[in-house]
């Protein structure tokens, strides 16, 4: 396992963390058991970085990471997020009293004292503006209750801003094979400030594992059901904000990218970890198959300047205006 720096945190993580946004909630049924199965087996593998939030399963995928880090808090990072539990378009919830009880509250359910990375959870653009959230953050990184903050941005324009505030030191993004975007600026400025990238959704809610067909269905309680079309929350975070038979017929015509890389998973995320500027990518996992299958990316060869340009193309000609959201 290849391990990158996590900006100028001085953390060195896995270029293959893993997401616990599944075993939580939000993508169908999980099994406990099977989840801390998952768990080990990343940790066996040299996975040593894993990202939730407080709002996962309502703080089930932090207690399942506290069960399954216990006694390696010194060698397996932790970041989380905050502020969707509340309102995230009113100011309040971004004050330090709301943000600290937050803090003390994915603490306690992490069993950690301190948490390595706190990122604001993908609040309005105009909250980030106010800049408050970041003074509080501040104090808390001060003492010690974080080692240090991040943004979990919807938009390239949000990442842009946010690279600009001294404290920031992550970024975690919406990037991937159909959602090129932060490519040109977000890049390239992002490592120029020594700021860290984290990458969500790097296979566009399965899409591109190629496994779909138009009649593919999901469980009710998964956001690719209830959230495809933007109903629960930003569409963009729901198969990269394209209409879900569009993004089906766009992967059907991806299969050369799987050639001498395994399958269409390895090769998408293959292609993300080319760009040096990603710290990690952070797909998602609901047992042990999908952990190993995911892995499989390491023995992945790199995409050729020739295949880089023929999917850049690709993007511009055939997906780009396709995408809805903001993004």
């Amino acid at each position: 396992m290849n391990k990158r720096p996590l900006g100028r945190t001085g953390l060195q993580v896995s270029e293959v963390s893993f997401g616990t946004w599944a075993i939580g909630g939000s993508w169908g049924q999980t099994n406990e058991a099977e989840s801390l199965r998952a768990l080990d087996k990343a940790m066996e593998k040299g996975v040593n970085f894993f990202d939730t939030a407080d709002v996962y399963g309502d703080g089930k995928s932090e207690r399942l990471l506290a069960r399954a880090t216990k006694g390696k808090e010194e060698k397996i990072h932790i970041a989380t997020k905050f502020c969707r539990q509340g309102d995230i378009f009113a100011p309040e919830t971004y004050s330090e009293q709301r943000v600290r009880q937050w803090c003390e509250d994915s603490l306690k359910r992490l069993e950690r004292d301190t948490i390595d990375l706190y990122q604001i959870h993908c609040a309005p653009f105009e909250i980030l503006k106010q800049g408050a959230v970041f003074e509080v953050l501040d104090k808390l990184k001060q003492e010690g209750k974080i080692r240090a903050y991040g943004v979990s941005v919807e938009t390239v324009e949000e990442g842009l801003f946010c690279l600009e505030k001294s404290g920031v030191e992550a970024l975690q993004i919406i990037f991937n094979i159909f959602r090129q975007k932060p490519i040109s600026e977000l890049l390239p400025r992002a490592e120029e400030r020594g700021v860290g990238l984290l990458v969500r959704l790097p296979l566009a809610s399965g899409l591109l594992t190629g496994k779909f067909t138009t009649e593919s269905t999901f469980e009710a309680e998964d956001h690719r059901n209830f959230n495809r079309d933007g109903a629960a929350f930003n569409v963009g975070e729901t198969f990269a904000g394209l209409p879900f038979a569009k993004g089906v017929e766009l992967a059907s015509q991806l299969g050369w990218i799987a050639e001498g890389r395994g399958n269409m998973a390895h090769a998408a995320l293959r292609w993300l970890l080319d760009f040096k500027e990603i710290t990690c990518v952070i797909p998602g996992f609901k047992n042990v198959r999908q952990v190993e299958d995911n892995l499989g990316v390491l023995t992945a060869k790199p995409f050729s300047a020739e295949e880089q340009e023929r999917l850049r193309q690709f993007y511009e000609e055939q997906i780009r205006d396709h995408i809805r959201g903001p993004y």
